[in-house]
């Protein structure tokens, strides 16, 4: 005997067959309200549930919702609203969750420094039923990841910043761009009989004496347009460069040690004591490194008074100093792919360079606020 359905039959109006009929014919319809029509239809002429979704080719389930939304005929065609799932995871235990992600591990009894997403689950999970937030229980990585994404919180990175500030930079920054106005003034006069040297002095520490353990290989037409060279190198040491630009001139005086203390920054002080004339005013744009303002160097001052004139640049503001330009310049270059056999060479190839450049020397002129300063 064949299964009898104990669904209640679905009797349509003239109207209601009507409609059913147009848009279950409709090109224009969405799909599932025209797939809808027809299952109705197809119900009411007493086709089987099997039968219509085998003929809609669709499953029996969906055919059976359709028909048994209670609701009139016509509501049958739309999603009915629904009040949704009751939230997983509480507001308050959200609350609790970002308080911890944006506390360190380190400072709840941790090793680490930072969170990872499952480091941080695990913590929620241990901890959740203790803290009163129990719908936190079974919290995972990738549900940890939702909310720090909605909350915009990422305590597994770091974003750097600069919390001191000179507290006299715009004093010193006034200085330092009076130094400048002061060199745009003798290039407009045209005075080569000035009795003063006008330098922007820094270190550049760390340049690294690499060599090659195989040869480069010399780009080929149409086989390799670049120089090759294998992945593997020797390292032997490194030096540092100790420089001043003249900005009046633009020339480059340099030299090079294995350190950089108050010891070489004396040696440099007497290098350019030998390099200008005895009356000149040696003026110096330089930072607050310790070598600049060490007993040493001070007790060598005193040795030359009047000689030479410090203008200090703000603390972390290096980027006032014109010399700065320089070293980025011959970073990108002259020392990017430098490969050199010794130390000795090193040294060598830099003080060539010097040389090259102070063969053309290029007057750097400083732009930014300078109409802002104005010279008695």
């Amino acid at each position: 005997m064949p299964f009898e359905s104990q669904r209640p039959k679905i009797k349509l109006t003239a109207k209601e067959h009507e409609v059913l009929t147009t848009i279950s014919k409709s090109r224009t319809e969405a799909k599932s309200r025209v797939e809808r029509a027809r299952m109705i239809l197809a119900y009411a002429n007493d086709e089987s549930i099997n039968s219509i979704a085998n003929k809609l080719n669709t499953n029996r389930p969906r055919v059976e919702r359709t028909i048994d939304r209670g609701f009139g005929v016509l509501t049958a065609l739309n999603d009915l609203p629904r009040k949704g799932t009751t939230p997983k995871i509480t507001k308050e235990a959200r609350v609790w969750f970002l308080s911890i992600a944006c506390t360190k591990p380190k400072d709840l009894g941790f090793a680490s420094e930072l969170w990872t997403y499952e480091s941080l689950a695990k913590y929620i999970r241990d901890n959740c039923h203790d803290a009163g937030h129990p719908s936190l229980e079974k919290i995972s990585k990738g549900t940890v990841s939702k909310i720090l994404s909605k909350s915009d919180v990422k305590p597994h990175k770091i974003a750097y910043y600069l919390e001191k500030k000179d507290a006299d930079f715009d004093i010193k920054m006034t200085q330092i761009l009076h130094v400048y106005k002061e060199v745009e003034l003798y290039k407009a006069k045209g005075d080569s009989e000035h009795m003063v040297a006008i330098l922007s002095y820094d270190e550049k520490p760390g340049i690294q004496a690499i060599e090659n353990i195989a040869p480069d290989l010399a780009p080929k037409p149409k086989i390799h347009p670049t120089w090759g060279r294998d992945y593997e190198y020797k390292r032997h040491g490194t030096v540092s460069l100790l420089a001043s630009i003249d900005l009046l001139n633009g020339k480059i005086f340099g030299q090079i040690h294995d350190r950089h203390r108050s010891k070489e920054f004396v040696g440099f002080l007497k290098g350019l004591d030998e390099l200008y004339p005895p009356d000149f005013k040696i003026k110096i744009i330089l930072d607050n490194h310790s070598s600049h303002i060490s007993k040493e160097t001070k007790t060598f001052l005193k040795t030359v008074p009047n000689r030479f004139e410090f203008v200090f640049t703000p603390t972390h503001a290096s980027w006032l100093n014109i010399i700065e330009v320089f070293f980025s310049k011959m970073t990108r270059t002259f020392l990017r792919g430098l490969r050199v056999e010794s130390k000795t060479e090193l040294k060598e190839r830099i003080l060539k360079y010097l040389d090259e450049v102070n063969e053309m020397p290029t007057i750097f002129k400083w732009k930014w606020k300078m109409e802002d300063i104005i010279v008695g």
